[in-house]
């Protein structure tokens, strides 16, 4: 298993030794003296050793761990800028931004770039709706047609004894369709939200209608959330990013952060531009969401840090923004893995919530942990960001002791050569788009494009590659050749193609 222990790294201990050199030995005892966090805890030096321990999810036992730097990342995963900010003990421990703002650009990202936050706007927003329930505007269990004004959630068989309630908007549950939204690129028309939601043109998305009974299941909708924006301004009279700001990000002192979309000109010097998987910048720099509840929060990490903070608090009885009941609610699952504009996950210790989020050229990640009052927040500007906001949160999870975010190792074997080449050919991912399986030595390889990716072996027909972390089984026939491939356990690829 990995060790929770930090294995020190070149560039940590270079770090470190330099910081002992500022501060002189005889600081660093004083320190050490005084009861207070001993110098390898000192926040520079934690901040190095996070910025040169980045791990991929999946590690093969027995070999060293592939250590690598943020910017090697940065630049193998063509993403030019990233922020980072940490939570410990119930307060931000340190915030950081690296790369830049676009690519060519010399503006460097700060704790102060703004940040699409994609998804994790919907947590946000949240809050923004139960403050309304706490004031009396809005109940939970209440059909939200009672309160809508200027649009109506179309009625049908599915909604005749079950209705589209809030609690049911904010957890996934109320039945409706459209899982999430492209956004407008500059040069297009961007339409009104009664028009998104009815899928009328200039909308790119479909209507959103309920096409399963309400509360019979979980199902991620951004959809849901757009009619719960709709609700609140129906409700109040008020322009969403006024009201939000006045709601949430104001008294929770997110003093960065706006649901404004367009993001207005007196803020685009200090916007990072989205990005692509191949590095090249989004025309017009990013996409306009008029679907602000659910994609249109502008932020930075350190801001929806502070977010999940006060969370906590509430959960703890110590916010004077968030009640208990309402802190609760966000944090008490409603179907699994899901509360109120919540991520859950995990009992205990191990007990955190938080969201993910993915626009156009944007992708983020922020978690935390109740108990322990640890957690972070990545926000970055490229289509590969993901993977490096994952591989960030384990640097992070590794130093801080973190019970969750590890990267999981897996055992190798030994594969004759002739089991091997049994697997060699073509695979068809879906019409069209087609992987191929080649055999190099005696190592296997998926090429998919300009991407050639190592497969490891944990059987003769089971293999792992950990670049996306994913794994592929080799279903073969009666005649021991194989049918098809199945990725992850959901993706089933036939083979087209022989050796």
């Amino acid at each position: 298993m990995v060790h929770r222990g930090f294995r020190y790294n070149v560039p940590a201990l270079i770090a470190a030794a330099a910081l002992i050199a500022a501060t002189g030995a005889a600081g660093a005892l004083a320190r050490s003296s005084s009861g207070q966090a001993p110098l390898q805890n000192a926040p520079e030096a934690r901040i190095a050793r996070v910025e040169s321990s980045l791990l991929p999810g999946l590690v093969i036992a027995g070999q060293p761990l592939p250590f690598r730097t943020i910017s090697e990342r940065m630049a193998a995963l063509k993403v030019p800028g990233v922020s980072v900010a940490v939570i410990d003990d119930g307060r931000i421990a340190w915030a950081k931004g690296y790369g830049v703002l676009e690519t060519g650009s010399k503006a460097p990202v700060t704790p102060q770039t703004l940040f699409q936050a994609a998804s994790i706007s919907k947590s946000v927003a949240a809050l923004g709706a139960l403050r309304l329930v706490e004031q009396g505007k809005l109940l939970l269990d209440e059909d939200v047609n009672a309160k809508l004004s200027s649009w109506k959630v179309p009625e049908n068989d599915f909604t005749k004894a079950e209705k589209v309630t809030l609690k049911r908007l904010l957890s996934h549950t109320a039945g409706l369709t459209v899982h999430g939204f492209g956004g407008y690129a500059a040069d297009q028309p961007v339409p009104t939200v009664p028009q998104i939601l009815d899928g009328l043109k200039p909308a790119n998305s479909a209507a959103v209608r309920v096409d399963v009974v309400p509360g019979s299941l979980h199902r991620y909708s951004g959809g849901g959330f757009t009619v719960m924006q709709q609700l609140l301004v129906d409700v109040t009279g008020r322009l969403f990013p006024v009201l939000l700001s006045e709601l949430v990000l104001k008294p929770l002192g997110m003093s960065d952060s706006t649901f404004e979309q367009p993001l207005p000109a007196d803020r685009h010097a200090v916007a990072a531009s989205g990005h692509r998987t191949d590095g090249s910048l989004l025309p017009g720099r990013y996409h306009t969401y008029p679907e602000m509840a659910a994609a249109g929060l502008w932020t930075t990490p350190s801001d929806l840090a502070r977010f999940l903070i006060e969370v906590r608090r509430g959960l703890r009885g110590e916010s004077s923004v968030i009640p208990a009941a309402t802190a609760k609610a966000m944090a008490t699952a409603v179907k699994p893995g899901y509360g109120l504009g919540l991520s859950l996950q995990g009992y205990g210790p191990s007990a955190g919530y938080g969201h993910g989020g993915s626009n156009e050229g944007f992708k983020c990640q922020m978690i935390a942990y109740i108990e322990r009052g640890q957690g972070a927040v990545i926000m970055t500007n490229g289509d590969a960001g993901g993977r490096l906001a994952g591989e960030i949160l384990r640097a992070v999870a590794r130093e801080y002791g973190w019970p969750t975010m590890k990267a999981q190792e897996r055992k190798v074997v030994s594969i004759a050569p002739e089991a091997l080449a049994s697997l060699v050919g073509k695979y068809e991912l879906r019409p069209g788009k087609v992987i191929s399986v080649v055999l190099e030595g005696a190592t296997l390889f998926v090429v998919d494009g300009s991407q050639r990716i190592e497969l490891h072996p944990e059987s003769d027909v089971r293999f792992f590659e950990l670049v996306e972390g994913s794994t592929l089984f080799f279903q073969k026939g009666a005649d021991g050749k194989p049918t098809h491939v199945l990725i992850d356990g959901s993706i089933k690829a036939p083979r087209v193609e022989g050796k």
